[in-house]
């Protein structure tokens, strides 16, 4: 049965490839825009289950779509617009502890059966300088990822502490695909 990430996240693909995983990669377009209505564990799994239904496939496969969401005082930092929001996030996470959420969502095709599930893991900044800041934003590393900042980048030499599932933080959390992929052959 062929498997499938729905996602051209580097990262995706390095931890899928680093677990022995052989896939295929199909990128979807889903839409990513925040209900007022959900929580954001509600949310990140909802993207997650609407990428991995947008791959358009009729065959049998495991497609696997996943959404990362950083999370300060109940509000979501998504992928910052441009560097200024992104210095605006890293001052609002400077010294303080956030919540990364990975929605991962398994969908079984002919049948459509559907797991989803999300994984939380707790980090804690040490404080950022306006300078490294600003060197971190020219290094262009914030650039398309949630809260502003890459955990396995430059950003994790900054990180005083951490509670979780490491890989959840760099964007798929390879423990829990592990276990909904058994629970989808059981």
């Amino acid at each position: 049965m062929k498997f499938i990430l729905a996602s051209a996240s580097p990262r995706r693909i390095e931890l899928l490839t680093l677990a022995g995983y052989t896939f295929e990669v199909c990128p979807t377009d889903a839409d990513e825009t925040p209900d007022a209505r959900e929580t954001p564990a509600e949310y990140v799994q909802r993207v997650a289950l609407v990428k991995a239904k947008a791959v358009p496939i009729s065959e049998p496969a495991l497609i696997l779509g996943a959404d990362t969401t950083v999370v300060l005082d109940g509000q979501l930092l998504g992928k910052p617009a441009d560097a200024a929001e992104a210095a605006q996030m890293l001052r609002r996470l400077s010294g303080r502890r956030h919540e990364v959420l990975t929605g991962v969502a398994l969908r079984r095709t002919p049948d459509e059966r559907c797991l989803v599930t999300y994984e939380r893991t707790v980090v804690t900044f040490d404080d950022l300088s306006e300078n490294w800041i600003a060197d971190y934003i020219a290094s262009g590393e914030p650039c398309g990822k949630a809260g502003a900042y890459a955990i396995q980048g430059r950003a994790g030499t900054r990180i005083t502490h951490i509670e979780g599932n490491y890989q959840n933080v760099v964007g798929l959390p390879v423990s829990t695909v592990n276990r909904l992929l058994a629970a989808m052959h059981s």
